[in-house]
């Protein structure tokens, strides 16, 4: 069967996690955890290469739980910068460890991360309506509002490009073009509400208008 996809969706990896992940929400804390660290370490590379690499990263990285994450020492982290299955970047691979300890923080604060993020967009997907990818922007008022926040809070490789990126993976926003088979598939998917993320509250209200 002929489906039009995305523009970048053409090799066999992108074309699986175009069809497969790309835009659909996200709820899972852990998921969300590997989300943020493998859009980090894009950072300069593509994101076939970081697909080609992520079986080896969630074996390395303890099925990218927070909690063990956060827990990494010096012995551990010199082991993953000898891994040849990951991106051997010692900034990227320290960020990933205080990542998950600021990701705990959020935790705790917010009761989840999911509750947390899902406020950025009032607990529910953006559904875009490009009819090309040349109008898809690079970053939006929101992912500069969530740069600056996690930056706040403690995280490194979330400039707003990489958090822009995020939201797309992650559902908060759809970015497939209308074109696109999976366009009318993910705008269809309904997302959990919770009574914390089912708007924007206080906190990312004031984020926002600054």
């Amino acid at each position: 069967m002929n489906r039009t996809r995305c523009h970048w969706a053409t090799s066999a990896l992108n074309i699986q996690y175009h069809d497969e992940e790309w835009g659909v929400p996200v709820h899972d804390e852990n998921r969300w955890f590997e989300f943020l660290i493998l859009e980090g370490a894009q950072a300069g590379l593509s994101w076939e290469t970081i697909l080609r690499k992520r079986d080896r990263y969630r074996e390395v990285f303890d099925g990218f739980d927070p909690a063990v994450v956060a827990r990494y020492g010096k012995k551990k982290e010199k082991e993953l910068l000898a891994d040849a299955g990951i991106i051997r970047n010692r900034l990227k691979i320290s960020s990933a460890i205080s990542n998950a300890q600021a990701f705990l923080a959020i935790q705790k604060e917010f009761g989840s991360f999911d509750a947390y993020i899902w406020q950025i967009t009032g607990g529910a997907p953006r559904h875009n309506a490009w009819e090309h990818s040349k109008q898809i922007p690079a970053r939006t008022p929101e992912s500069d509002a969530l740069s600056k926040e996690l930056k706040r809070r403690g995280f490194r490789f979330v400039g707003s490009t990489i958090c822009y990126a995020l939201m797309e993976a992650t559902g908060l926003v759809n970015d497939h073009l209308k074109s696109c088979f999976r366009y009318s598939e993910v705008s269809s998917k309904r997302t959990k509400r919770s009574a914390r993320s089912a708007r924007k509250n206080s906190h990312w209200c004031g984020i926002l208008s600054q």
